[in-house]
């Protein structure tokens, strides 16, 4: 059951959740933000995660359970074949010696739940719980398979612990690709999971004891405090493995319920000699970019969410900047890719080297092309802004759901419209999708009505019949069907006509529609581009970009 617009706006109303009133505010705000309206609901403060649970179960007349908090086990959700729980959206998450078994679902009312429920546990009484879909998703991530790694057959003997773990476990990561590992307790032992191409993948558990000292370890390795075990910590680690590659980490601790919780992101492991065809941009949004590169000064701003690749691309352009005859600077937090050639510059928060007092040194240093690793605040975005006015070239990221967003964001922090219509020069919004494996791929034709049926409700997207690719599942992808990503992208360049719209404090949708009259195009689209060519498979792009409503 999709929870879209229509269908969250008649059961808060049915329930008496929310005022008309404040729904029609909220409705508002959505359309004029490009967010969903329970996105809208939540950031004005009138609707969280569980009262909307709640609201749905009411109007099912179910009772709602959350599973973000209840967490399944493996072993519950596994009593449910994987192909049937996520075609009926069902999962068990009561005691499986019970006499009465408790199922959740996202769609409680699907024809034919019931008669699939009594086949599977035909000597059971079955309790029926409504649950929100991104509930259930959570709870699927125990049926991906368990990654085939060196250290877990290390663990096997937890009799004592062997420092060499550590890099067996990063050795096992750079051999997955995998850009970041999760060390993660739970009751009585630890699970590690990789990060593979965007998606997390169990790769091993091991006991609480021995978890204690691994923590211990990476602590060290990280120059932290090993004894403080209630505040957060970052730090950073550079192992050098069997053939002698430095492997360089970003470490970062926070303390949970069970246990203080490690992330590793590995840095600079994967990065090729990029070029902007290899990202993915296609021949026309190629061009646009080394126009806009060309230019001695104005502003190129990267947009998208955490871990979309944005900092990918920029050092790509970077690379493409870096000549001798050029001065290039950096000021990142951290520095993911060491270039030579490239000044490059770390944050520092203790000796007050923030983005904004950096770019103060910066500009002084005579650069000729500045990369900020991201706008934060309205400080940094000021003296950027104003660095692009000043005769340089300046790269730098931003958060932003899609390219036509920046500006109103920019201006909502006080940055002047006359100074963004100054210097921007071109913006790029990006999503990584997962390439469809290609040792295990195969095509088929699938109907237009069949596609159709795939997109969200409310759409404006007409499609037609074609063949798409798909991965089997292999040896070579872990049987996944998928290795590697792809970046879709979506770019407005700056023309005099937009230029002009931004004077006027336009919103998100005026700046978006003059873009298209224009020749922009949407995520979606660049990503239908894609799956057309056989790169990346439709589920995929429905998931990372889907079309806007």
């Amino acid at each position: 059951m999709k929870l879209d617009d229509k269908l969250v706006q008649k059961v808060l109303l049915s329930g008496s959740y929310v005022t008309r009133e404040d729904l029609a505010a909220a409705t508002s705000e959505a359309k004029k933000k490009n967010i969903s309206l329970q996105n809208a609901l939540e950031k004005q403060g009138l609707l969280t995660h569980e009262l909307l649970g709640q609201a749905f179960g009411e109007a099912l007349k179910l009772p709602y359970v959350d599973l973000l908090m209840l967490s399944p086990s493996k072993k519950q959700v596994n009593q449910i074949p994987e192909s049937t729980a996520k075609k009926h959206h069902i999962v068990l998450f009561s005691d499986i010696e019970s006499d009465t078994l408790k199922i959740a679902s996202s769609n409680p009312k699907k024809k034919g739940l019931s008669a699939v429920l009594k086949e599977l546990f035909p000597k059971k009484n079955i309790q029926l719980f409504f649950t929100l879909p991104e509930d259930l998703a959570s709870a699927f991530i125990h049926y991906r398979k368990t990654l085939t790694t060196s250290f877990a057959e290390i663990l096997k003997d937890q009799t004592k612990f062997a420092p060499e773990i550590i890099n067996t476990i990063v050795e096992d990561a750079v051999l997955y690709r995998a850009s970041d590992i999760h060390f993660e307790p739970e009751d009585g032992e630890a699970v590690i999971r990789f990060r593979v191409d965007g998606v997390l993948q169990e790769a091993g558990r091991l006991k609480m004891d021995y978890y204690r000292n691994i923590v211990n370890r990476l602590k060290v390795q990280a120059h932290l405090r090993i004894d403080e075990h209630s505040r957060a910590q970052d730090g950073a680690i550079r192992l050098v493995l069997k053939d002698e590659k430095a492997v360089d980490l970003r470490f970062s601790l926070i303390p949970t319920l069970d246990g203080e919780k490690i992330v590793l992101r590995v840095l600079s492991e994967y990065v090729r000699q990029f070029t902007l065809a290899d990202l993915g941009l296609s021949t026309k949004a190629s061009a646009a970019v080394r126009e806009a590169i060309a230019k001695p000064f104005g502003m190129i701003l990267v947009v998208g969410p955490t871990g979309s690749g944005k900092t990918t691309t920029l050092y790509t352009v970077l690379r493409m900047l870096n000549t001798p005859e050029v001065n290039l600077t950096t000021i990142e937090d951290p520095v993911e890719y060491k270039v030579s050639g490239i000044n490059q510059i770390q944050v520092n928060t203790e000796t007050n080297l923030t983005f904004s007092e950096g770019l103060r040194s910066i500009v002084r240093q005579d650069p000729d092309v500045i990369l900020v690793g991201e706008i934060r605040d309205s400080e940094t975005a000021e003296i950027a802004v104003n660095a692009a006015l000043t005769g340089h070239l300046m790269l730098s990221t931003f958060h932003s759901n899609d390219a036509a967003t920046a500006v109103p964001r920019l201006i909502e922090m006080k940055v002047e419209p006359f100074l963004l219509a100054s210097t921007l020069e071109i913006i790029i919004a990006q999503r990584l999708a997962r390439r469809i494996c290609e040792t295990c791929r195969f095509s088929k034709s699938v109907s237009a009505k069949e596609l159709q049926a795939m997109l969200p409700k409310k759409n404006n997207v007409t499609m037609k019949k074609m063949t798409v690719y798909s991965g089997k599942g292999c040896n070579t992808c872990n049987g996944t069907g998928y290795k590697g990503r792809v970046a879709l992208y979506e770019y407005i360049t700056i023309t005099p006509e937009l230029r002009d719209l931004f004077l006027h404090n336009p919103s998100t949708k005026e700046i978006w529609d003059l873009a298209v009259q224009q020749g922009a195009d949407t995520l979606f689209h660049d990503g239908l581009d894609k799956v057309r060519q056989g790169i990346t498979t439709m589920e995929e792009v429905l998931r990372v970009a889907p079309p806007r409503v």
